[in-house]
């Protein structure tokens, strides 16, 4: 048996917050945690339990979900419903983004390698340019790349004063691979002071090597990551083929922006794509056969391209390397402008159209590479940028030149034919509807029989103006009159320009694109045409003035 002053210093390892004279803790009485005491209902974790516990915090879902996504099936970007868990591909990412940022940290960076080794369970990221560095931290005393790696909250984009436009920032990222990994080795060469580091941590980073110092030349710098990720904590047995072809895209994705200046490898095979104009061709097909796009490289900050679809807005885009995958500020940044410029050229060319920016965004596919100063996301899984446009750090104004081939490359053809459609749809609401009253038509007085049994003997008289439309009705005794000026400001409404709603007003009941043989499905048997005698300030000629009055009839 332990000792009484063993029992006490157990127990108070156990509670370092209670007081020395505090009395024994009370059970509670009842109710969900009836039975427990104080102590194993309020508890304290350290982060890396927390980290452990409530995963979804920091990496997102450990558990498998179904989710349409693109991933790359060998040859192009493909979208199909995969089974994967985010949590485990978030662990991936942070490595692959940490291997991008170096390219911000050292230009002369000109490689980046992933292997992934699915039968092994192991995944090894490589990037050159400068390595981190091999010097003791004076504060913390440890080597700098076993703070990085090793310690939480730990990060060199934590003076918010510098405009960074690299991909971490909240001192989590590559820790979280090594937490959720069996196995997490850190080797980089630091060519500035001649040492090579490796250091190797498992269990969940609960455990680690000693680090191992050797000499190295001055011309050798670069940084690799090998880690095997702890299936067990995702549900896995293995890397499943859906999780590991969201990896492949991933790397594609990092040629994509990272451009021609780097290579990037996958599984010792050079990836074509070269440029971002590349990257963008794995989901539009070869520009010459493929989807029309419009490309062009804004500034150093900005590139874009631009497609139309079918009516289903798509975006693909990144911000400092990370795949926004539900977009953000940076893509409404964009679309607003196209939307603005859309909407005031297409119901500038047709009056009848209608367009509004809705409709210009439901039919553009937005790829956008951007970096952004000291971006904010909406969560540590940064699927969304949430940064306002202000804090950019920069502008992409798009041209209009840019703007003008885009309305060209299919857009406006798409959203004119919705447009049409959608004027087509707000009719058949009303068309050809025999009603027995109308509601909402100005100045008309209608026919009490009008729309029922009757309505064949009813005569609708339209007018040229307000002090006719009282002529004719003061002549009615009949409830099978009806009147309404046709003409109130003295100029008839030209149905070829008319606008979905103004047709809609619809007096006779005629339906859009039938020929009628009688009148016997109309609200009205008869139409009078009553007008003054011609004046030159009205119409030329009674003649013109029916006929003008008669294409509603003829047009419908």
């Amino acid at each position: 048996m332990p000792s009484a002053p063993a029992q006490a210093k157990k127990a108070a390892a156990k509670k370092p917050l209670a007081a020395s004279n505090a009395p024994a803790a009370p059970q509670q009485p009842g109710g969900h945690h009836a039975g427990k005491a104080i102590e194993d209902i309020y508890q304290k974790k350290t982060q890396l339990e927390h980290i452990l516990l409530r995963p979804d915090t920091y990496i997102g879902s450990t558990e498998k979900q179904q989710q349409p996504l693109w991933v790359h099936d060998g040859e192009r970007m493909t979208y199909k419903a995969i089974t994967y868990a985010p949590g485990l591909f978030k662990i991936f990412d942070e490595i692959l983004v940490n291997a991008a940022d170096n390219k911000v940290r050292d230009p002369s960076m000109d490689t980046v390698k992933v292997d992934i080794d699915k039968a092994a369970n192991s995944i090894r990221v490589y990037n050159n340019g400068l390595g981190i560095p091999v010097e003791v931290h004076k504060e913390e005393g440890v080597y700098v790349p076993e703070l990085i790696f090793g310690h939480l909250l730990t990060s060199s984009n934590y003076d918010d004063k510098d405009a960074k436009v690299t991909g971490g920032r909240n001192g989590y990222g590559a820790k979280l691979a090594n937490i959720f990994s069996t196995h997490f080795c850190v080797e980089t060469a630091d060519g500035t002071r001649q040492r090579r580091f490796k250091q190797t941590f498992s269990d969940n980073m609960s455990k680690k090597s000693n680090p191992e110092i050797k000499p190295c030349k001055a011309s050798d710098n670069w940084t690799a990551i090998t880690f095997k990720p702890d299936l067990a904590k995702f549900d896995m047995a293995e890397l499943e083929d859906d999780v590991v072809a969201l990896m492949h895209k991933r790397v594609y994705d990092i040629a994509g922006v990272l451009g021609k200046t780097v290579k990037v490898y996958l599984n010792g095979v050079r990836l074509p794509v070269k440029a971002f104009q590349d990257y963008c061709e794995l989901y539009l097909g070869p520009k010459d056969a493929g989807v029309p796009r419009v490309y062009e490289r804004v500034n150093d900050r900005w590139e874009i391209c631009v497609s139309a679809t079918d009516g289903q807005f798509q975006q693909v885009s990144f911000v400092n390397s990370i795949c926004t995958s539900k977009g953000g500020t940076h893509v409404d940044y964009l679309v607003n402008q196209i939307s603005k410029y859309m909407c005031e050229k297409l119901n500038k060319k047709s009056k009848t159209a209608n367009v509004k920016p809705f409709m210009v965004k439901n039919h553009l596919w937005v790829f956008a590479n951007a970096q952004i100063v000291n971006p904010a996301f909406d969560s540590q899984t940064k699927e969304t940028l949430t940064t306002k446009a202000s804090s950019f750090g920069s502008k992409c104004e798009l041209t209009p030149a840019m703007l003008e081939k885009i309305s060209k490359s299919g857009l406006m053809d798409n959203i004119l034919s919705f447009a049409a459609f959608k004027s087509q749809k707000e009719l058949k609401k009303s068309d050809g509807a025999k009603r027995s009253r109308l509601i909402g038509i100005a100045k008309l007085t209608d026919a009490n029989d009008a729309g029922t049994r009757g309505s064949g003997a009813c005569t609708l008289i339209l007018t040229e103006g307000d002090s006719a439309k009282t002529l004719a009705m003061s002549g009615m005794s009949v409830p099978h009159c009806a009147a309404v000026p046709a003409v109130p400001r003295g100029k008839l409404l030209n149905v070829r320009d008319a606008t979905a709603s103004q047709i809609s007003e619809n007096i006779l009941g005629l339906q859009h694109g039938k020929q009628y043989e009688d009148t016997k499905a109309l609200r009205y048997g008869s139409l009078m045409i009553m007008t003054d005698q011609a004046s030159p300030e009205t119409f030329p000629s009674n003649s013109y003035a029916t006929g003008r009055m008669g294409v509603p009839v003829g047009r419908r």
